[in-house]
């Protein structure tokens, strides 16, 4: 399947791969909170672990997560566990 990017690209992205990102589930979400939160500490670790938290729950929207807004909601969570994100 092709998607178009938004920076005027295709991106070619398998069928499996986007099924299996649109089984992403709450609890997944949960279990990747708790790593987030136990790597607070490493700001640069739990700072990655949030991004990619964030674009797999992109994914899984994008390839029609039917719960998509408790997915999102979940995954907004992040945003209590504190660590500097960014750089100084």
């Amino acid at each position: 399947m092709k998607h178009h990017s938004t920076h005027g690209g295709d991106v070619t992205k398998s069928n499996t791969s986007a099924r299996n990102e649109s089984q992403l589930t709450v609890e997944d979400i949960d279990h990747r909170l708790a790593e987030i939160h136990a790597e607070r500490r490493d700001d640069e670790t739990a700072h990655g672990l949030e991004d990619a938290l964030h674009r797999d729950v992109l994914a899984a929207i994008a390839a029609g997560a039917p719960d998509a807004p408790l997915l999102a909601a979940a995954a907004l969570h992040t945003e209590a566990i504190d660590f500097i994100r960014g750089c100084l």
